[in-house]
């Protein structure tokens, strides 16, 4: 189908950049860098760190609650006042200090770095959603997945940049290395700062809403709005499925960013050359995974698709449990002499597959299943079930690592994603893409 844009090239480049920006931070905050700094050497408790870990738990879990509390409700005040670009914009200025004043974390300083993980995270995360609220008006339906797709590669290249320039010139962590690892979370926040200038320079105002200062009325408003939005849900069965469904899957995702290097770190016991060949590895395959199948959504719809990035996610989560039978496998059945560390490179490449692709299709899809006129207030819902996600997957994970150990708390994750897989049997794409183009038409007849 020949179909056209709604936005220029470079409105979906500035778009596209935030991606690029912000991947700074859940690369080397969240996934490489701060996770295994606090855990290891802030908090310090070993040989097993279970209290480190578990306070990292707790400090995301709050934070994906605070999101989860007030995603829907800015989301609704952004369609009606119409302040995507300032609400993002006050997003992005928080995570960029909050990032910053990470520096100041040392050893035993447990509790500063306890809250400015969860107001950087907060901050971060309601820009996700507030970011992505743009989408449906960037192109045509059948768009959306190519357009998600270009996004997300673009945050794993920026992710590979920044973190890569870290892991080159900051060194390992350890405690004879801290003085120069604190510099991650200014190094992170600078990047974040300059990397997503082109988003406000290139990215427009949706024509949605009018504008309005953002004071009492507007939050009444809002409020309203979103009641509205919950009394007519069952308009919506499709993008509810969908939301069912990305629970699910997203509390597997957001287990496997927040512990694949504590794991890489404590269970596999890896070398730093080890780490950061495995970041490399998945970065890399990440980005391809949000191109590959951001290009397949469009021949095989977006459902199909998004189901065979979660049966990719079982096959990951299963290479990562039994690394150790495989590589003992491999060695007696080719004559190899592999470690265990090398073989879960495997792992980390069907992950870095699983990780762009799943995380791009689902948003491509809830893109094509909400109304442009609610764009922002759905893609807070979006933002609800994704940390709500995160507080259900981080911290059960967190509690089973506790009791059984972090490799045997892994095996989670495939419940997860299996469940994540019922809803979807139950979609029907056109009948999801037809119903929020309704929606639409009703909205523009009842303003004229």
């Amino acid at each position: 189908m020949i179909t056209t844009r709604k936005a220029a090239r470079r409105e979906i480049f500035g778009w596209s950049m935030f991606d690029f920006a912000n991947q700074a931070y859940t690369l080397l905050i969240i996934t490489v860098i701060f996770g295994d700094l606090y855990t290891r050497l802030v908090v310090g408790d070993a040989p097993d760190y279970r209290l480190g870990n578990l306070l990292w738990s707790l400090a995301l879990c709050l934070s994906y609650a605070l999101v989860v509390a007030s995603a829907p409700l800015l989301g609704a005040i952004m369609d009606y006042a119409q302040a995507k670009k300032r609400m993002l914009f006050a997003s992005y200025l928080l995570t960029v200090a909050s990032t910053a004043l990470l520096y100041f974390v040392s050893p035993g300083h447990i509790w500063l770095g306890f809250v400015l993980i969860v107001v950087s995270n907060t901050a971060y995360s309601v820009g996700e959603s507030f970011i992505a609220s743009f989408l449906p008006f960037l192109g045509d339906s059948d768009e959306l997945g190519r357009i998600s797709g270009l996004g997300w590669a673009l945050g794993y290249a920026g992710g590979l940049v920044s973190a890569g320039f870290v892991l080159l010139f900051l060194g390992e962590v350890s405690a004879e290395n801290f003085e120069r690892m604190r510099w991650v979370g200014p190094f992170a926040a600078m990047f974040f700062l300059v990397a997503a200038i082109p988003t406000f320079l290139w990215l427009r105002e949706p024509p949605v809403g009018r504008h309005r200062t953002l004071d009492r009325g507007v939050l009444r408003a809002g409020y309203g709005r979103l009641l509205g939005t919950l009394r007519s849900v069952s308009h919506f069965p499709d993008l509810g499925l969908l939301f069912v469904s990305i629970l699910f899957a997203m509390a597997g995702v957001y287990v496997i960013v927040a512990f694949s290097f504590i794991y890489g770190a404590q269970v596999i016991g890896w070398s730093e050359g080890t780490r950061n060949l495995m970041f490399i590895v998945v970065q890399i395959t990440a980005l391809l995974g949000a191109l590959l199948f951001g290009a397949l959504q469009g021949r095989l719809g977006g459902r199909r698709t998004y189901a065979l990035t979660l049966v990719l996610w079982i096959a990951a989560i299963l290479a990562i449990y039994f690394v150790g039978a495989l590589t003992a496998a491999l060695n007696r059945s080719f004559g190899l002499t592999l470690a265990v560390e090398e073989v879960f490179l495997l792992a980390g490449l069907l992950s870095g597959l699983s990780l762009g692709s799943s995380q791009s299709v689902g948003r491509a899809l809830v893109g094509m299943f909400a109304p442009e006129h609610r764009a922002a207030e759905l893609f807070g819902f979006w933002g609800l079930f994704s940390k709500l996600a995160a507080i259900f997957g981080i911290f059960g994970v967190g509690l089973l690592q506790w009791l059984f150990g972090l490799q045997g708390a892994v095996l989670f994750c495939i419940a997860l994603f299996a469940l994540a897989l019922l809803p979807l049997a139950a979609i029907d794409e056109a009948r999801g893409v037809g119903t929020a183009r309704r929606a639409d038409e009703q909205a523009r007849a009842g303003d004229a």
